[in-house]
């Protein structure tokens, strides 16, 4: 059983927005309160009702079937359904207006650069330039907020590398595709039935057994940071990957906060000063009403220990149009 067949005999009500192209994202925000991104833009859905416990059922129901559960001893719900889509939901009395429930569609189209050139992401000079950081073998993060395009992107810059290169993916849940014939695909595993958690920590360790020319992290989200920045000062290098950030220097911020959390002791400034050394290039995107787009690119010298700041230089900076 492939796709939202999984989870459509539950949820009745809300199956022509799921099976709409054209939706991204379809939010349950309680039993009377449906809400979708469509074309970019949220706007709430009129007219539609689950029923409140019909929901809570259906909640229950999907993780079932999802090999998941949730109920008041676990009332929240990560998981995903065959095709990649994300399903997660938050039963009361932790949601307190009603049992909250949001798919998040994968997208399985293959977008590549003139995607991106063609919705305004981007412009020629750009791709152009983020082409030769990826040939050039700069390690590069992109940041950016929640839907913001953080993967698209990354998946995007990935294909610029060489056929020859071995890669080394490695998710906490597999999203990216890749064209290249000598990847190798790693993704994390929560604890279940009685199975260890297999982090992306441990993977990122396992992934230096492999002989990878590139290393491609899905998303830094906690200590893994400390173990990428191992790699990349071991010269490991044309390493891509992705922070949940707002700006480019909140990215760096960010980064920082994330080594913090690896439990590794070490000085707050030398961990700047190991970014500044290893990080070359962060691209920031960011996500407006109706589309997305590169915001800032910043080329990293140094950190700077005595006035504590980055060095880098703004190659890249656009303003929403209108």
């Amino acid at each position: 059983m492939n796709g939202f067949e999984v989870i459509l005999p539950f949820l009745k009500p809300i199956e022509h927005l799921i099976l709409d192209e054209s939706i991204s994202e379809v939010m349950v925000n309680g039993p009377d309160r449906i809400f979708i991104e469509k074309c970019g833009f949220l706007e709430q859905v009129k007219g539609v009702s689950l029923g409140e416990r019909s929901l809570l059922v259906a909640v229950k129901n999907i993780a079932r079937r999802l090999g998941d559960d949730i109920s008041e001893a676990k009332p929240i719900l990560d998981s995903r359904l065959p095709d990649g889509s994300r399903v997660a939901a938050v039963i009361p009395p932790c949601s307190l207006g009603g049992v909250t429930l949001t798919i998040r569609k994968f997208n399985s189209r293959s977008f590549d650069i003139e995607d991106l050139i063609r919705a305004g992401t981007l412009d020629r000079q750009l791709a152009n330039r983020l082409e030769d950081y990826v040939l050039k073998r700069k390690n590069l993060l992109v940041s950016g907020g929640t839907g913001s395009g953080k993967t698209t992107l990354t998946g995007i810059l990935a294909k610029f590398i060489p056929e020859d290169d071995r890669i080394v993916l490695i998710e906490d849940t597999a999203e990216l595709q890749l064209p290249q014939t000598n990847l190798v695909r790693f993704e994390a595993r929560r604890e279940v039935s009685g199975l260890p958690a297999v982090s992306i920590r441990d993977l990122l360790k396992a992934s230096l057994r492999h002989r990878p020319d590139r290393i491609i992290l899905g998303e830094i989200r906690s200590g893994e940071a400390f173990d990428l920045l191992q790699l990349l000062n071991t010269g490991h290098a044309g390493t891509l990957s992705t922070i949940h950030a707002n700006s480019a220097k909140q990215g760096l911020a960010r980064f920082t906060s994330c080594v913090l959390q690896s439990g590794v002791e070490l000085p707050y400034r030398a961990i700047k000063t190991n970014i500044g050394d290893s990080l070359e290039v962060l691209v920031h995107v960011e996500r407006r009403p109706g589309r997305r787009f590169i915001s800032e690119v910043l080329e990293l010298r140094r950190y700077d220990p005595d006035s504590d700041i980055f060095d880098y230089s703004v190659v890249y900076a656009k303003e929403p149009q209108g």
